[in-house]
């Protein structure tokens, strides 16, 4: 008998063994450690989703059926898509998302190319004073919006910028999370490569956008999804900056069907669908970039 028929087991014993769950670290899970984390995910996912979902069934409901019933209905009777046909005749639907898709593009570009500045100036250059700027920036994530909020509306009324959707982009044009998230992507990056450069005669800027930047595409995307999210749901901010009906932005313009239509929960959740409805096609199309930034820094051959 050869060896590897000795090692090979015997196949009925392999055929009636039950299959072995495992970790990531390779050791064994419990049959009621497994189950357990299945109720916690059930639960965690009820939590999350199902808001949504009740939403998205509420807006499909005609006039005809009780939203109100106990024990209330999950699912439509009769589904009907007239809610959100209502919603464009109640308010310019569609103008108000023009005006927070222009907000939330320039809140990715301006975040986007001030956080890689810096960041990268933050992780990769030395002068005095670096190490306070990074406390600063750490501070300023501690800082609540409701504590600052007037100030920023006296200082965007000063500039003239008030009832401007530049005034509702420039206070968050560059977020204080989003620079730190391109200082540690910067920061896993081999020193060895920009000292390569440095002796090939690169200059600051030639290290920054041929060697640096590209190497830290995900944690960019990551930073450029989660300023979309900041600038599309922002809601207190563009309340108290605007007062002229036609630039406001969508969270604002879908806050009227609460006061027109109070009674009719219909027309809330189809409006609340159609400003959820960006975000979700975003994180489809985005979302293997979150997890493409924990090897950020690697050497690529």
């Amino acid at each position: 008998m050869s060896v590897p028929d000795r090692v090979r087991p015997a196949p009925g014993r392999a055929a009636n063994r039950p299959p072995r769950v495992t970790d990531e670290h390779g050791r064994r899970v419990r049959g009621w450690e497994l189950a357990l984390r299945y109720l916690l995910l059930l639960a965690v996912l009820a939590l999350t989703v199902g808001p949504f979902l009740w939403q998205l069934s509420t807006s499909l409901k005609g006039p005809t059926e009780d939203i109100y019933s106990s024990p209330p209905g999950f699912l439509p009777a009769h589904p009907t898509l007239h809610n959100y046909e209502r919603v464009a005749q109640t308010v310019p639907v569609w103008d108000y998302a023009l005006n927070s898709l222009k907000v939330a593009s320039a809140n990715v570009v301006t975040n986007c190319v001030g956080s890689a500045l810096a960041g990268y100036a933050l992780a990769r250059l030395r002068y005095r004073g670096r190490r306070a700027a990074t406390l600063v920036f750490v501070l300023a994530m501690l800082v609540p919006v409701e504590g600052i909020i007037i100030a920023q509306f006296t200082t965007m009324r000063e500039l003239g910028l008030n009832n401007t959707l530049i005034g509702v982009l420039l206070p968050g044009c560059v977020g204080a999370m989003n620079v730190l998230l391109m200082r540690n992507a910067f920061l896993n990056l081999p020193y060895e490569i920009e000292e390569a450069a440095y002796v090939d005669g690169a200059d600051v800027w030639q290290r920054f956008l041929r060697i640096a930047l590209p190497s830290v595409k995900g944690t960019l995307a990551v930073v450029a999804i989660f300023a979309f999210m900041g600038a599309w749901d922002d809601f207190l901010w563009p309340l108290i900056v605007l007062s002229d009906p036609s630039r406001f932005t969508l969270t604002i313009g879908l806050n009227y069907l609460h006061g027109t239509f109070a009674n009719d929960e219909r027309l809330v959740a189809a409006g609340t669908v159609i400003a959820v409805a960006p975000l979700i096609a975003l994180f489809a199309c985005l979302q293997r970039y979150f997890f493409r930034g924990v090897g950020e820094g690697a050497v690529k051959g």
